[in-house]
């Protein structure tokens, strides 16, 4: 058995002139859930096809339980199970008849992928909508029902590209769940969302990428350590200029304060008596305040120590690849 579920060595992808992923390392242990995060068009849904047999790395080594994914594509595909932000499923069929076709082309006879079918939809709570035709199903009930079709062959390496973009909050607890349970009985998932608070959830190790770099990897209790202590978070009033409330506010920190609309954020040297020094830098410099108050960072916190942008809004990822 190979050390890592999945290792990326020195993986770059060009399109044209576009360097998706430029030098990426990246490692998962089995039975873990590696979370990736990055802006859209960092590269990440690039790598995600890279490790699925998808695309060819240009150089580089990538390999999912050993296998290599140039040399070994035929043999990886075997081992793995995708779902995107986008259910790939047939419409005019039923939940059931879909499930049943991918058990088939998986090699299992109609028994056992029937039989293996209605176990998926019992378990993604899909048993009553299983013999309707999808094109009824909601935008949640098709993305449960993509995900147990990547789960058909009991796949033990599971590659989850933004699964619940889009997707109501009950329906993303449900696929929490889910990947719960998934990793409970020895899956390994490598996890791409632009939901911070699903990372934060599920992942046993978070990397950032940005740009086809790889920037930052680590628990999320260690990338938020990275930005040391408490953050003094300042709520300007509408009219409140922020680059005078900046200028106020930065002889308190080390790093330069980050603006996210109204919102000034800064780590802090010294968290005793910094509220009310705050208020005074800023009263002094004309700037109202709506609230002000100290925290320990966010993994939003640490996008944007990284990145130096906030995490834009989920969606399709905007790549080259796409």
């Amino acid at each position: 058995m190979a050390d890592y579920a999945i290792e990326v060595r020195g993986v770059v992808k060009r399109f044209g002139d576009v360097l998706a992923l430029d030098s990426v390392d990246l490692t998962a242990k089995e039975g873990e859930v590696l979370g990736l995060l990055g802006p859209n068009g960092a590269g990440k849904t690039t790598l995600v096809r890279v490790l699925t047999t998808l695309l060819k790395p240009d150089s580089g080594s990538a390999r999912v339980r050993g296998l290599d994914v140039v040399r070994d594509a035929a043999r990886l595909r075997e081992q793995i199970g995708l779902a995107g932000q986008y259910a790939a499923v047939d419409e005019n069929l039923t939940g059931l008849e879909n499930l049943v076709m991918v058990g088939r082309l998986y090699g299992a006879d109609r028994k056992t992928a029937k039989a293996r079918g209605a176990e998926l939809l019992e378990q993604f709570d899909l048993v009553d909508a299983g013999r309707r035709p999808t094109k009824t199903y909601s935008g949640g009930m098709r993305r449960r029902l993509d995900l147990a079709a990547a789960l058909v062959a009991k796949p033990p390496v599971l590659f989850l590209d933004e699964p619940t973009t889009g997707l109501d909050p009950r329906a993303r607890l449900l696929l929490w769940d889910v990947i719960d349970q998934l990793v409970a009985g020895g899956v390994t998932a490598l996890l791409t969302t632009q939901y911070l608070d699903e990372a934060d959830r599920l992942a046993n190790t978070i990397a950032v990428i940005d740009h086809g770099r790889l920037i930052a990897e680590g628990t999320s209790d260690q990338l938020k350590d990275r930005l040391g202590g408490e953050r003094l978070e300042v709520q300007l009033e509408p009219d409140a200029d922020p680059a005078v409330a900046v200028r106020a506010l930065a002889p308190m920190s080390d790093d330069p304060p980050v603006v996210e609309r109204t919102v000034v954020k800064l780590s802090v040297r010294e968290h005793r008596g910094a509220i009310v020094e705050a208020v005074k830098r800023l009263s002094e410099a004309g700037v109202g305040v709506d609230d002000l108050a100290l925290r320990r960072p966010t993994l939003q916190d640490v996008f944007m120590s990284l990145t130096g942008r906030a995490v834009e809004e989920p969606g399709e990822e905007a790549e080259r690849a796409a």
